[in-house]
């Protein structure tokens, strides 16, 4: 029996035997042809039966997990179809005299590259789209014999290297139990469909390509993280165990779904979702969401050549506001720059997008695209609850100049006899140190905070969370964080304003003890983590925990926070 660690990075046991999902020798060597024609037939014929397949795979992604997670599907037949790529492969097999794929190949590495080395963290992330493309292609070029994930149709548990999206969209959910990857994270594409789907997965392992064969029976443990090989009798017993109780836990939770978020003492918070379009809506009811404690904005704007216009706006705010049937939607303004770009809008490159142009500063200077969203904004607000929050707020100043041309042109619309609604609250993220530091004079002007952890941690730290040589300094729980939560939530209550919080911390089981305890009003997190964190918080007393959080706030340590927290289950 072997035990291999690795990253949690989706819930749940599954037990089953290994399917090695090893991708082929793609080696392509340098081959002379007398026939341009015949190779420019060869390529046209692969490329013919990757967009079959692509497209394929994007109505199943759809059916089954929704138009978000099959876009990236539509990024590859953009690839597959970019005439600046297929008129560079086709100028190489006729002037070169050269094979179809090793044609293929030298454009496709050349074009990788430059994406590589572009600062954009999402522009780098077009790298892996197109070497998943051209992989793709060559397959078909080279006869290769590779087993499809989708035909799988026995149980197993696939390990690799690993998964590609494609690879990952194609599992079905009825023969793959489980997977395990040498390599990715938490917010990895294959992580995050895996949750999706709701497969249990351990990423980021390093060696179970090398320590698993096929037919060795696998335990994948996505809840503690660990890859369990040839477990003995008394092992594999006491994760079916593991499994069936925490598929019991499932339906437990399911209960919840109506149930309002209450401590054991009787208080009542909220308990929201942070959604990306409106199709995610679906994900939110299901889950008995109370809000949505986050609405990104910025993915309306990305996967397209041009800026989107007002009414498609309009009519994505008007639906999820709808859908929500008069529960609280906080939508978060254009939040473009730092690791999301727009490339239509060339903007230039910086040494250090994530504390440059972005955000509110961005929308400030462009007035002609905040503008017209927040035209779109006011015009949906009589269909639902809403809640209009400014991301990347540092003084005073921004929030006033961005809450005037909302103002204006709320006025405008209102000449012009468009209704709008009154009741509209404005708000801010507090994601910004010095935001926190001074949150006593911004209660005093705005409706809410929300406080943006994921960018809050990594600003207080001076550590970048891309950046794995200093990952150890992405410390939610190390009191400086908690301090500054505190700072923020005591400010605001005194001025008589709520608080909620969108990072990931707010769905994280360590910290929503911690988290209640400092007076936290709002939950925001992933709609899957809603009935766990609801039922976690049934079980706490708020009472209690604010001693709790008190205690945490006066140590030293980040990992003395965690032995505190995990105290209270002993």
């Amino acid at each position: 029996m072997l035990e291999i660690k690795g990253i949690a990075a989706s819930a749940g046991v599954a037990i089953a035997s290994a399917f090695r999902l090893e991708h082929p020798d793609y080696t392509v060597h340098q081959e002379n042809v007398a026939d341009s024609d015949s190779e420019l037939k060869r390529l046209d014929d692969a490329l013919a039966k990757s967009q079959q397949e692509l497209e394929a795979i994007k109505q199943r992604t759809e059916e089954q997990l929704g138009a978000k997670k099959a876009e990236i599907f539509e990024s590859h037949l953009l690839i597959l179809n970019d005439p600046e790529l297929l008129d560079a492969v086709r100028d190489k097999i006729t002037s070169e005299k050269v094979t179809a794929q090793y044609a293929l190949d030298e454009v496709a590495k050349q074009f990788i590259s430059m994406f590589e080395n572009m600062k954009s963290a999402y522009l780098r992330e077009r790298a892996a789209d197109m070497r998943d493309v051209t992989k793709r292609v060559l397959t078909h070029l080279l006869g290769l014999n590779y087993i499809n994930p989708a035909d799988i149709s026995e149980e197993v548990i696939v390990i690799a290297e690993d998964l590609t999206p494609s690879d990952t969209a194609q599992l079905n959910r009825q023969y793959v139990k489980g997977f395990t990857t040498n390599i990715g994270g938490r917010t990895s594409h294959s992580a995050i469909m895996a949750r999706s789907l709701e497969i249990p997965a351990v990423v980021g392992t390093q060696e179970v390509m090398a320590q698993i064969q096929i037919g060795d029976t696998v335990i994948v443990d996505g809840l503690d993280g660990k890859v369990i090989v040839n477990p003995s009798a008394e092992v594999l017993e006491q994760y079916q165990l593991k499994r069936d109780q925490y598929l019991r836990q499932i339906e437990e939770w399911k209960k919840l779904k109506e149930v309002p978020t209450q401590s054991k003492d009787g208080v009542h918070v909220e308990l929201g979702a942070n959604i990306g379009t409106p199709n995610d809506v679906t994900g939110v009811l299901e889950n008995g969401g109370e809000a949505v404690g986050l609405y990104r904005t910025e993915f309306l704007y990305m996967g397209r050549s041009e800026l989107p216009s007002e009414d498609v706006q309009f009519n994505a705010y008007k639906t999820v506001l709808e859908r929500m049937e008069g529960k609280p939607v906080v939508v978060r303004t254009l939040d473009i720059g730092g690791d999301k770009e727009l490339p239509y809008l060339d903007l230039p490159k910086e040494m250090n997008p994530f504390l440059g142009f972005r955000a509110v500063r961005l929308c400030l200077e462009r007035q002609d695209i905040f503008r017209t969203q927040l035209r779109a904004l006011l015009r949906a607000s009589v269909y639902g609850n809403l809640r209009i929050m400014f991301p990347m707020i540092a003084t005073l100043d921004e929030f006033r100049q961005a809450k005037a041309l909302l103002l204006d042109e709320k006025q405008k619309l209102t000449s012009e006899g468009v209704q709008v609604s009154d009741s509209i609250q404005l708000g801010i993220m507090v994601e910004i140190p010095s935001t926190a530091v001074l949150a006593d004079q911004f209660a005093k002007e705005v409706d809410f905070f929300s406080i943006g952890t994921n960018d809050l941690i990594q600003y207080t730290m001076a550590a970048d969370r891309m950046n794995e040589r200093v990952s150890y300094l992405y410390q939610p729980y190390n009191p400086a964080i908690l301090r500054l939560v505190k700072m923020v939530i005591d400010a605001a209550h005194q001025e008589g304003r709520w608080v909620g919080m969108c990072g990931e911390m707010a769905g994280d089981a360590t910290a929503i003890p911690l988290l209640l305890g400092l007076g936290l009003d709002e939950f925001s997190m992933s709609a899957t983590s809603i009935l766990p964190a609801r039922s976690q918080i049934s079980r706490l007393s708020k009472a209690e925990m604010e001693q709790l959080a008190a205690k945490a706030m006066g140590m030293q340590t980040a990992q003395q926070v965690v032995e505190l927290v995990r105290s209270i289950d002993e």
